[in-house]
């Protein structure tokens, strides 16, 4: 006997928000998918369905790959460089979707920026496979492709993604791996001391940051240890005479990550990127509108 339509999507809610969220690299945008894909889910007949799990994730991608093309052409105009929001690992108890979202590598600020570089087909299926490990029939159902096409699409965003993912300082450190690094940089950067955080830097690191157009921020990417470190220092410079300034290492995207306060109220979480012991990336949010569900704590 088959558990009625509610239970079933309350079952892989955590699947699904976690499908949408690495498509989109959104929460809303990842929350309204799933209240479009319960609506059609309430319209079928779940006696006739083999596998909900598996028609739920079909109806949840290919909402979320036509709200991805919406959502691309909107980030077109886009003021600046565009990041994912951010999400908490740590503070009060996650819902269990963000929690079940944030346990692979495919949600790191650096892969999601990857992701971005593929069409929604790619990523639709990238992320159904490499990361879901669907099998290729479900996925030829759930995107409306044959199983050879799925296949050779795979294959290509693999390829894709490998080339992109490939560094000569290797993988993407994991928060207990990079955790001292990253406090080098924070302290470095709260005490103003250019050398020390210059030491940390990469010699090809970038800084990006995301104002959305609502807040200053850089609109360019900006490049190499010295600039990066006096943009920095200079940022830590500005925000002390805007009130009371307040950091805090966290880890945000399964990445660790400095978050910002002035007079208590939250103004930009910056995930590290580290590989090899040095940072390669420092990714910035102020968008007050991506922060909305980051912890201030």
């Amino acid at each position: 006997m088959s558990s009625p339509p509610d239970a079933e999507f309350t079952a892989h809610r955590p699947l699904l928000f976690s499908i949408a969220y690495e498509i989109l690299g959104s929460v809303g945008d990842a929350e309204d998918v799933l209240q479009d894909s319960y609506l059609r889910w309430r319209t079928v007949d779940i006696a006739e369905i083999d596998s909900p799990r598996a028609y739920l994730a079909q109806i949840v991608t290919r909402q979320a790959m036509t709200t991805l093309r919406s959502a691309a052409r909107r980030r077109e105009s886009y003021v600046g460089p565009w990041l994912p929001e951010p999400l908490a690992a740590d503070g009060p108890e996650p819902s269990e979707g963000i929690r079940h979202v944030l346990s692979g590598e495919a949600v790191t600020t650096a892969m999601l920026l990857i992701l971005e570089t593929l069409t929604p087909l790619q990523r639709a299926v990238f992320v159904l496979r490499e990361v879901f490990e669907f099998g290729y029939p479900e996925i030829a159902a759930a995107v409306g492709r044959s199983e050879p096409a799925v296949r050779q699409v795979n294959q290509r965003a693999r390829d894709h993604v490998r080339a992109r993912r490939d560094s000569v300082y290797g993988t993407v450190a994991v928060p207990a791996d990079a955790a001292a690094v990253a406090e080098r940089f924070a302290i470095a950067a709260a005490t103003g001391n250019v050398q020390s955080l210059m030491d940390v830097l990469a010699p090809d690191v970038v800084f990006l940051a995301d104002g959305g157009g609502v807040v200053n921020a850089a609109r360019v990417p900006v490049h190499g240890p010295d600039k990066v470190a006096r943009l920095l220092i200079g940022l830590m410079t500005k925000g002390e005479r805007m009130g009371e300034l307040g950091m805090r290492l966290a880890v945000y995207n399964g990445m660790p990550a400095v978050a910002v306060s002035i007079d208590g109220v939250l103004d930009q979480v910056s995930c590290i990127e580290v590989r090899g012991g040095v940072v390669t990336a420092i990714y910035c949010v102020r968008n007050p509108e991506k922060l909305t569900m980051v912890v201030n704590s």
